[in-house]
């Protein structure tokens, strides 16, 4: 059930007997040169309403214009301030919570975001006047999706432009004909560590590290029977997740 397509007759329904709802969060950037740019936020769409049919969830519109200053200089990728995109976080949770849902469940599919989103729901929760619980869960937490991820892609799973996301996208959405990419350099150990969360350099610097938008990842080996069993396992590790959440 999505919000967007619902009346406000209808949500009011939904919060007589739930108080739980979903909101997907992505990104606006390049995924190398057969991944969608809405790849992340996409992603992440999917998987929550995926999971909301399981747990008869409300699912909110997804906020996918979001921080990837480092992609601004691939074409496409439109990144706001850390400052605009909190102060937008925050202004949809305090409106969610002024209507009764007492349960957020923030699902992400973008690195960049997870910091400032847990800055946000650590403020909100310490808000006396905001009573609403937060819990902030990237599609990619859970141990059966990353038993599959590692099955089928191994270390070309990588940072950016990662097989697992490509493939999700080709199941949804469209394929991308492969113009025959090579493999992208491996990372070292202390690459994925300095830079886990996105943490990387001046746009014209990361294009000259990464020029087609890999980061470490092997986006050929996608494939969409993929993407299906990916988006299978995701929603319902985030079903169950959400479920727990909302009971508490």
């Amino acid at each position: 059930m999505r919000l967007d397509l619902s009346t406000w007759i209808e949500v009011e329904a939904y919060l007589r007997r739930c108080d739980g709802i979903i909101v997907p969060t992505g990104s606006t950037e390049q995924h190398g040169p057969i991944g969608l740019i809405g790849t992340d936020t996409l992603c992440a769409r999917a998987i929550a309403e995926g999971a909301g049919d399981i747990a008869d969830a409300l699912v909110a519109p997804d906020i996918g214009y979001t921080p990837a200053p480092f992609n601004m200089a691939f074409p496409g990728t439109l990144s706001v301030s850390l400052e605009t995109f909190s102060a937008l976080v925050r202004e949809v949770i305090e409106g969610l919570a002024s209507h009764g849902f007492g349960h957020i469940y923030l699902l992400n599919g973008h690195g960049a975001n997870l910091e400032p989103l847990k800055a946000i729901a650590a403020d909100i929760v310490s808000d006396i006047a905001t009573t609403a619980k937060i819990r902030i869960r990237s599609w990619w937490d859970f141990e059966p999706v990353n038993l599959i991820r590692t099955e089928l892609y191994g270390d070309w799973e990588g940072m950016h432009a990662t097989p697992s996301e490509v493939a999700i996208t080709q199941a949804a959405h469209r394929i991308i004909e492969d113009p025959g990419l090579a493999p992208p350099e491996k990372l070292s150990a202390g690459f994925i560590k300095t830079h886990a969360g996105d943490r990387h350099g001046q746009p014209d610097d990361h294009r000259r590290q990464f020029p087609d938008g890999r980061v470490g990842s092997h986006s050929s080996l996608a494939k969409p029977e993929h993407g299906h069993r990916l988006l299978a396992a995701a929603s319902e590790a985030v079903a169950q997740d959400y479920a727990a959440f909302v009971r508490n």
